[in-house]
Formats: structure tokens, C-alpha cells, sequence
């Protein structure tokens, strides 16, 4: 497998921005890392429900989750799967389980022991239908029981080979918490998880901030970290500042040290200021994308759908509004996702063609404000977004796509909504076209995303296939890939889905969901783990 990382393109006045692994960011190479201190993060991801992610499973509870819990498999820099807590995945000769072995010398933060008992209940607990899990449990689909081999070796059985296993383990989601402390319940858990990174929650003060202590006792370090120890931070303190321009104002005030989700204009400053420096990385999964709802109408008319993607004017939005921090994605995977395949030629703007294909559709009448009509009803496309997970910019540029598609009659309907009104609107299918972000640091996203099993309900309430295709072919390509573990018959099979997907218009890809950590220069050996492009803080330290 590799990883593919990505370039900031060059702007004006705009230093070089670094894109890293789990490496430390620049700074004084003859700089000393000093103990102790407190480092203060504000999240425009928005805040939580709850702070195990094995409930829901979303980026907020990816990003603060990795400073207390670590997962079974980790990546190196060029996309490697590598041991984390496990030390060994090794399948079976008809690749139906998995025998996965443990260190031995790591201990969750309440005492408890991290062994295959651990494990076993962690995955018990993620499948069980109470824990309304999404992300974790749509990664375990294949999984269909776990047993303790030994203190420190764990069988995974599988419905069916699963060439994406070790990559779903090496998630944030799947992350492994204390027996002691699941058995707890929801409610406790959701408010403090015991895992065994190098910080322990030690507050959550609702709607304002997360405070986290450093855990004396840390001693598992992922691949690629500067150092083994503990963490030299004291505590950090994980506020929610969900306006980026409040964000970015705290940050050169001093009263925040890092922040992440950076509006394109703070990049740029940010970037040629000698105060403050950039990391950024281009999340694994999905782009940004928009899927048209072709279960419903008026996206379950093909042609209608492929009207809408030719006359989405994408390309100038994201020249003029993202000042050339983004490029245009042609592609549904990631830039950094093994596999991806692009197809420009399907996204062309053809005026012409979509007013045609519209004709044919039954959509000829025109109403006094020029929108399609058919039947007496006016072509409506609603479109949800969430603000808790859509930067300015981005809605800037879903206003320009409501304006291109109302040339050719199309009315498109922006519905601003916080994250569980959003959640809400998908979950019962009540849009016609969406932005969703997912990421999963392997191309068997496709899988979770459009195959027709996951427009049925996770336990949680949330389905993945918000396009809600439902075709065999893809579905038997998507299941043919996920089996295979040759990366060449891999990629080939990843592109024919992808082409599937394209050819039917059920995606406008946009371009790469980037992570931008801005951040003061006094802050030293900061690094973004390549598993989720997450900032992991057990080698930051602050210079005084």
C-alpha cells in the first residue's frame, strides 16, 4: 500500500507549508524539549456528544479521542499499516480470521491490564446494538466473533476475507478502552474514556472546554514518535470555538496556542507570518464531495442527476475562494487514499447538455423566476449543511453551484443546520443532495459508502450510502475488493466502482478534505499521525 500525500500550492506571500507524518513540525533544531506547561487547542470540528467514539463516531471524538485512547495498528509515513498495541496481525490460509498479537507491558490509565480479554470486549461493545456505534461498527462488518487465544494473542473470525481489517484497527474508532471502564455504561464512558495515550480526561465542562492531564505512565508511543516517554506537556485544555475568524483571532492574540480548520485566508497570513506556522495533510477516506440522494426524487432520474453535475460551475469557487490552498478533486477518494481514480471528463460544465438532458426528463415549464417545472411542480433540490463541519469558504462555494444550476432551472435550497439537525435530516433521508465528510484511511470506504447494504440503518440511525445506490455490479466489485488482498487487482477494482459511480453522476467530488493546524511557533514537536491526519501532542512541548 502506499500514501499518497499532497502539495499546499504555492501563494502569494505564503511560506512553504509542511506537509508531515508523525514527525516533528519545524523549529530551532538545537531546541531542548522542556517539561511541563499547559498548551490550549481550539477545535472549530465542533464539540462532541460523547467522548468514546466507539458511540457515534465522528472527526470531533477522532481528534480529541487520540490524545487519551490508541488503537491496535498505527501507519507510517508512507501508509504502512505498523504495530501499535498489537505487535502482530497474521491471517489464517482462507483469510477467515485473523490471529493478532498483543504487547504485554501496557496498562490502561485505571490500572487495568491491556490484554486479549481487553480486546475481545472492546469489539463486543463497538457491535453491541446499545452502543449505537457508526463508524466502528460499519468497519467491523466482516467481523463476526472474537476469541482470547491467549493473554496476548486475539482471533478475529470473519463472515469473509477482509483485505481492510488492519487498516480499520489502526482507526481512532476502533480505539481500545478499559473493560473496567465500559462496564461503567454509556453515560459514564461518553463523559471520560479510560484508554492508555499519553493524556487522561480530566474535566468536560459542556460547551466550553475539555481539560487533559498527561498520564505518568505512558509508555506506548506510536511508530515515528519523537520520543517514548510520557508526554511533556502538563495538561491541555480543548476549547470549542466553532466561528474560524474567532478562532484565528485567539491564535495571534496568544490566548490559544494551535487551532485547527483554518479559513484559506488565515493559511495564507498564517503562513508568511514568522509567529506562526501551518500543518496541513489531506484526510484519508472520501473528498469533499456532494452525493445526489438517487432513492428519492429528483435524483432518481439519472438524467437529471447528470443535468445537475454538468451544470455545477465547481472550478471558479475554489480559485477565488480558497486562494489557492485547495485544488480541484475529479476523484471520490482522497488524494491520499491508495487507489483513487479521477475522471474529469465525466464533471465537464456543458450548458447545453444539461438543458437537454432536462427536456427529456419531463422537466420543460418554466416558472416567473426561470426554474424548471414539471407537473406543476418546481424543481427543488434541498441541500442540508452542516456548520459545524462546513468552513465558510465551502458554503461560499455551495452558493456559487445554487447559482450556476439555477441556469439551467435547477432550485437549489441551502438549509444551514448544526450537526445534529444535519444528522437528523440525513437520517431520514429529507435532502436531495449533501456534503458528507467520512474518513477511513483505506480505499474500502468505497464500500461503506455505496454499497447498497449501508443505505439500511446502523444501529446508531446513521446509513453511509447517502447517494443510496443500489447496484449489483458495483456492490459485487466493491465485495471482490475487499477480499483480495493484491494491490494490482485491488486498484483495478476500485476504479471500476469508481467509474460505475461516476458514469451514473451519483458524486460531484470537489476537491481534498485538508487538515490545517495553524499554530504559534513556540510550540515545538507538533506532528499529524498519518493514520487520520489527527495532531498527536506526546512530543509537544512549549518553549518559554
Amino acid at each position: 500500500m502506499s500514501h499518497r500525500s499532497i502539495t499546499l500550492l504555492a501563494v502569494a506571500a505564503a511560506s512553504a507549508l509542511l506537509l508531515a507524518g508523525c514527525a516533528p513540525a519545524a523549529g530551532p533544531a538545537s531546541s531542548t524539549p522542556a517539561a511541563g506547561g499547559t498548551l490550549t487547542y481550539a477545535t472549530g470540528f465542533g464539540e462532541p456528544d460523547c467522548l468514546d467514539p466507539h458511540n457515534g463516531g465522528n472527526m470531533p471524538q477522532a481528534l480529541v479521542g487520540t490524545n487519551f485512547l490508541e488503537s491496535l495498528f498505527s501507519q507510517d509515513a508512507d501508509g504502512t499499516i505498523v504495530p501499535w498495541l498489537a505487535t502482530a496481525g497474521t491471517p489464517s490460509a482462507d483469510g477467515l480470521s485473523w490471529d493478532i498479537t498483543l504487547r504485554d507491558d501496557v496498562t490502561f490509565t485505571d490500572g487495568t491490564p491491556f490484554d486479549a480479554a481487553a480486546v475481545k470486549a472492546n469489539i463486543e461493545q463497538i457491535q453491541d446494538p446499545a452502543t449505537a456505534s457508526s463508524t466502528g461498527i460499519l468497519a467491523l462488518g466482516k467481523v463476526t466473533s472474537v476469541d482470547v487465544v491467549d493473554p496476548t494473542t486475539v482471533r478475529f473470525n470473519l463472515s469473509e476475507p477482509d483485505s481492510a481489517l488492519l487498516e480499520s484497527l489502526a482507526q481512532t474508532w476502533l480505539a481500545m478502552e478499559s473493560p473496567a471502564g465500559l462496564a461503567r455504561g454509556l453515560e459514564a464512558n461518553c463523559e471520560a474514556p479510560i484508554g492508555t495515550g499519553p493524556f487522561i480526561v480530566d474535566s468536560w465542562t459542556k460547551q466550553d472546554s475539555i481539560t487533559l492531564v498527561r498520564n505518568e505512565n505512558y509508555n506506548s508511543a506510536p511508530a515515528g514518535a519523537a520520543h517514548d516517554g510520557p508526554a511533556y506537556l502538563d495538561k491541555i485544555i480543548w476549547r470549542f470555538i466553532p466561528d474560524s475568524a474567532t478562532r484565528f483571532a485567539a491564535l495571534q492574540s496568544g490566548q490559544v496556542d494551535v487551532i485547527d480548520e483554518m479559513q484559506p485566508d488565515n493559511v495564507v497570513a498564517a503562513a508568511s507570518s514568522d509567529q506562526f506556522d501551518v500543518l496541513t495533510g489531506a484526510l484519508p477516506g472520501a473528498s469533499i464531495r456532494l452525493e445526489l440522494n438517487s432513492g428519492f426524487a429528483p435524483f432518481d432520474d439519472e438524467r437529471v442527476r447528470k443535468a445537475f453535475v454538468h451544470s455545477a460551475d465547481v472550478n471558479p469557487g475554489i480559485e477565488s475562494l480558497f486562494f489557492g490552498t485547495a485544488e480541484r478533486s475529479y476523484s471520490v477518494l482522497s488524494s491520499s487514499t491508495p487507489f483513487g481514480a479521477s475522471f474529469p471528463d465525466d464533471f465537464t460544465i456543458d450548458t447545453a447538455l444539461a438543458n437537454q438532458l432536462l427536456d427529456e426528463a419531463g422537466w420543460t415549464g418554466r416558472d416567473s423566476e426561470g426554474y424548471r417545472t414539471k407537473d406543476g411542480k418546481r424543481l427543488v433540490v434541498d441541500f442540508p449543511i452542516s456548520t459545524n463541519q462546513s468552513i465558510p469558504a465551502e458554503q461560499s462555494l455551495f452558493e456559487q453551484i445554487q447559482a450556476t444550476t439555477k441556469d439551467v432551472g435547477f432550485d437549489v435550497e441551502l438549509h444551514p443546520l448544526d450537526l445534529s439537525s444535519w444528522y437528523s435530516a440525513l437520517g431520514s433521508w429529507d435532502f436531495g443532495v449533501t456534503s458528507a465528510i467520512y474518513t477511513k484511511n483505506s480505499p474500502d470506504v468505497l464500500r461503506i459508502l455505496y454499497h447498497s447494504s449501508n443505505i439500511i440503518p446502523a444501529p446508531s440511525g446513521y446509513h453511509a450510502n447517502n447517494a443510496h445506490v443500489s447496484i449489483p455490479e458495483l456492490d459485487s466489485l466493491l465485495t471482490e475488493a475487499g477480499e483480495t488482498t493484491d494491490d494490482a487487482s485491488r486498484a483495478d477494482l476500485y476504479e471500476q466502482a469508481q467509474k460505475i459511480l461516476s458514469d451514473g453522476a451519483y458524486v460531484l467530488p470537489l476537491y481534498d478534505h485538508l487538515q490545517k493546524i495553524g499554530y504559534s511557533t513556540k510550540v515545538q514537536g507538533l506532528s499529524l499521525l498519518p493514520t487520520l491526519q489527527i495532531p498527536y501532542f506526546g512530543d509537544v512541548w512549549v518553549q518559554q
